[in-house]
């Protein structure tokens, strides 16, 4: 997929208030650390479009990024960031799940975990969630130039196996590198698949 035009189009604070559009979206979700808004930039290439900053957990909002005018990238808020409320948290975390289990045009959540750390609580919690509210997903691995290419498919590897406890069928995973690019075809190409069977199936 060759992204032609990317623009961010508006931030919502409820699911009620996303774009009166129904053109597919795709959410893009994790710790508030993960390096979201770089891998954001990485994919659209387009440095400004999401905001990075050095203090985690700036997304505060549903935010959607209109792509070659065909679909929406949709900037989530990060998860489990400790330093919040606890009634900020709530409200975040009622954000979140309102969006993905009430927004129709929906079609795939790619959650955002760092390739260096082992499976996190909060991070297995949610793609449990995920699968248990029967909303399609994948992994993506983010921070791969960190590691070596062999020990980055290492703990991609040992990470999804984790997943063998419960899980019968993993779900797609892909390993990427903000930095490098790594993986960006990879991502764009996952997309461009499910919009192409998304028209056939509108037809």
């Amino acid at each position: 997929m060759v992204i032609k035009n990317s623009a961010f189009v508006l931030s919502a604070p409820t699911v009620g208030l996303c774009p009166n559009d129904t053109k597919p979206e795709y959410a893009f979700i994790g710790r508030s650390n993960v390096g979201k808004s770089s891998l954001i930039n990485m994919l659209c290439n387009h440095k400004g479009l999401a905001k990075t900053s050095s203090t985690p957990g700036k997304t505060l909002l549903i935010n959607h990024f209109i792509i070659n005018k065909e679909w929406y990238l949709v900037d989530l808020p990060g998860y489990g960031f400790a330093k919040r409320s606890k009634t900020e948290r709530q409200k975040l975390e009622n954000m979140i799940t309102g969006y993905i289990l009430q927004r129709e045009q929906l079609v795939n959540v790619f959650v955002l975990v760092d390739i260096r750390h082992e499976q996190q609580k909060i991070d297995r919690e949610f793609v449990d969630w995920l699968g248990q509210s029967g909303i399609p997903f994948c992994i993506v691995f983010t921070k791969a130039d960190k590691l070596s290419k062999g020990k980055a498919a290492q703990n991609a590897k040992a990470w999804m196996d984790k997943l063998l406890d419960v899980w019968e069928e993993l779900p797609p995973y892909f390993i990427t590198s903000s930095d490098e690019g790594t993986g960006r075809d990879e991502v764009l190409g996952y997309i461009e698949k499910i919009n192409a069977q998304l028209a056939i199936d509108n037809r």
